[in-house]
């Protein structure tokens, strides 16, 4: 092992929900007693897709792995004191399961339908609603191009996304992890396994085991050990609007154009607030790469005004009237490969984890993900929930892991 001032365990590369998962269900588990640093360059989150992200959890997947992972997640978001409580005071992240409504037209109905057949195969709580049905339950909805829907009944809904990372992040540093503010600049390697990392001040940590939970900075930091992984940082923006009209019940709806809305808060005097964006449909419309944090921070109001509201004004009509609020812009370590995330130990590297390319699922993702890493390095292999669908080894043989219900 490279010689170091100091030693941990685990070093554990980003302190976001992801990183502060893993650290708190290494740090829970009796069979662990050794020594736990996560490492965070920026304590106030101010760039992290923990802090900026829409916060919603779904089963509508096309992938067993996907829904399993968020069964899990809902049943932990639902519980969550028992796991997160410090000193008896549980956490409240405002958990509210108003269900996602996939949309679909003749051409897409047999997709949503098999989506629905292996999400209820699975357990969750899938409903599949032809016109009809939905224009029965949705009556502000215009659905005069649509076949049906996938609606999810319980267990799908949203939440607040920081608060979730807070709670995660106290009760590990009560369980005793360690958090360093600091960036890891690089892995040591020696002998094929990774025995430190090294900060971008010069000082190192000795290390039994690391784990990349760096974000949108994974790829680069992976790269450092000879890691190849196919992650870039991409820019997702979020836009808040006031609507006056009566749109009651509103779930989490993805239009067929895209675009997506759901309700934030509850209505008031004024009207109801909603929060909005439309997830890009082809490479070209792709072009909001991130090569700095910074670069998080602006907002192309024309997106909305061009792409995103006249969608959602033509699926639902009251929102022809509308009066534009705040926007924010957050990043999504996008795994191009498949637009799935890269969990596990790194394929042909001793010692290194990855949790990595999330694409917008991480928050939700983190309760069975933290588990699973976690049960990796205490045990060698994962005890509750394979997740091995998901690792490294499609990446390096070109498998991609497709996923139908993205957005």
């Amino acid at each position: 092992m490279s010689s170091s001032s100091e030693s941990a365990d685990v070093v554990i590369c980003g302190g976001g929900a992801l990183g502060s998962s893993v650290a708190y269900h290494l740090a829970a588990d009796p069979g662990f007693t050794g020594r736990i640093v996560v490492v965070e360059k920026d304590p106030t989150y101010r760039y992290a897709a923990s802090a900026l992200s829409a916060a919603s959890i779904r089963q509508q997947y096309s992938s067993a792995v996907n829904i399993r992972i968020s069964l899990h997640g809902i049943e932990f978001l639902r519980d969550i004191g028992a796991h997160l409580a410090v000193d008896g005071e549980a956490p409240v992240i405002d958990l509210h399961e108003g269900g996602y409504l996939y949309l679909a037209g003749e051409e897409g109905a047999p997709v949503l339908a098999a989506n629905q057949a292996l999400q209820a195969a699975e357990g969750a709580d899938i409903a599949l609603y032809a016109a009809p049905m939905l224009r029965s339950k949705f009556p502000w909805m215009n659905i005069d191009d649509i076949a049906c829907g996938s609606f999810g009944v319980s267990g799908e809904g949203w939440f607040d996304g920081w608060a979730l990372l807070q709670a995660f992040r106290k009760k590990a540093r009560s369980l005793g992890v360690d958090y360093r503010q600091g960036e890891v600049a690089r892995y040591i390697v020696e002998n094929g396994r990774v025995t430190a990392v090294e900060l971008a001040d010069g000082s190192r940590i000795a290390c039994g085991a690391a784990v990349n939970a760096s974000g949108t900075h994974g790829a680069r930091l992976a790269a450092t050990a000879g890691v190849t992984i196919p992650v870039r940082s991409m820019k997702r923006y979020v836009f808040s609007f006031l609507c006056k009209g009566e749109v009651d019940n509103c779930p989490l709806l993805i239009d067929r154009s895209g675009s997506w809305c759901r309700p934030e808060g509850k209505r008031g005097s004024d009207g109801q607030l909603f929060i909005g964006s439309c997830s890009p449909l082809t490479p070209e419309q792709d072009r909001e790469w991130i090569e700095t944090d910074a670069d998080v921070e602006d907002v192309d109001w024309g997106f909305f005004e061009e792409v995103v509201w006249p969608a959602l004004a033509h699926r639902i009509p009251a929102f022809e009237q509308i009066r534009p609020g705040r926007a924010w812009a957050g990043p999504y370590d996008m795994n191009e490969l498949d637009h799935n995330a890269i969990v596990g130990p790194a394929v042909g590297l001793s010692g290194l984890y990855l949790a990595n390319g999330f694409s917008g699922h991480g928050l939700q993702q983190a309760p069975a993900v933290g588990r699973g890493i976690a049960e990796h390095i205490l045990h060698g292999g994962y005890r509750t929930l394979d997740l091995s669908d998901l690792g490294h080894e499609r990446i390096v043989e070109g498998r991609p892991l497709l996923e139908t219900n993205v957005i």
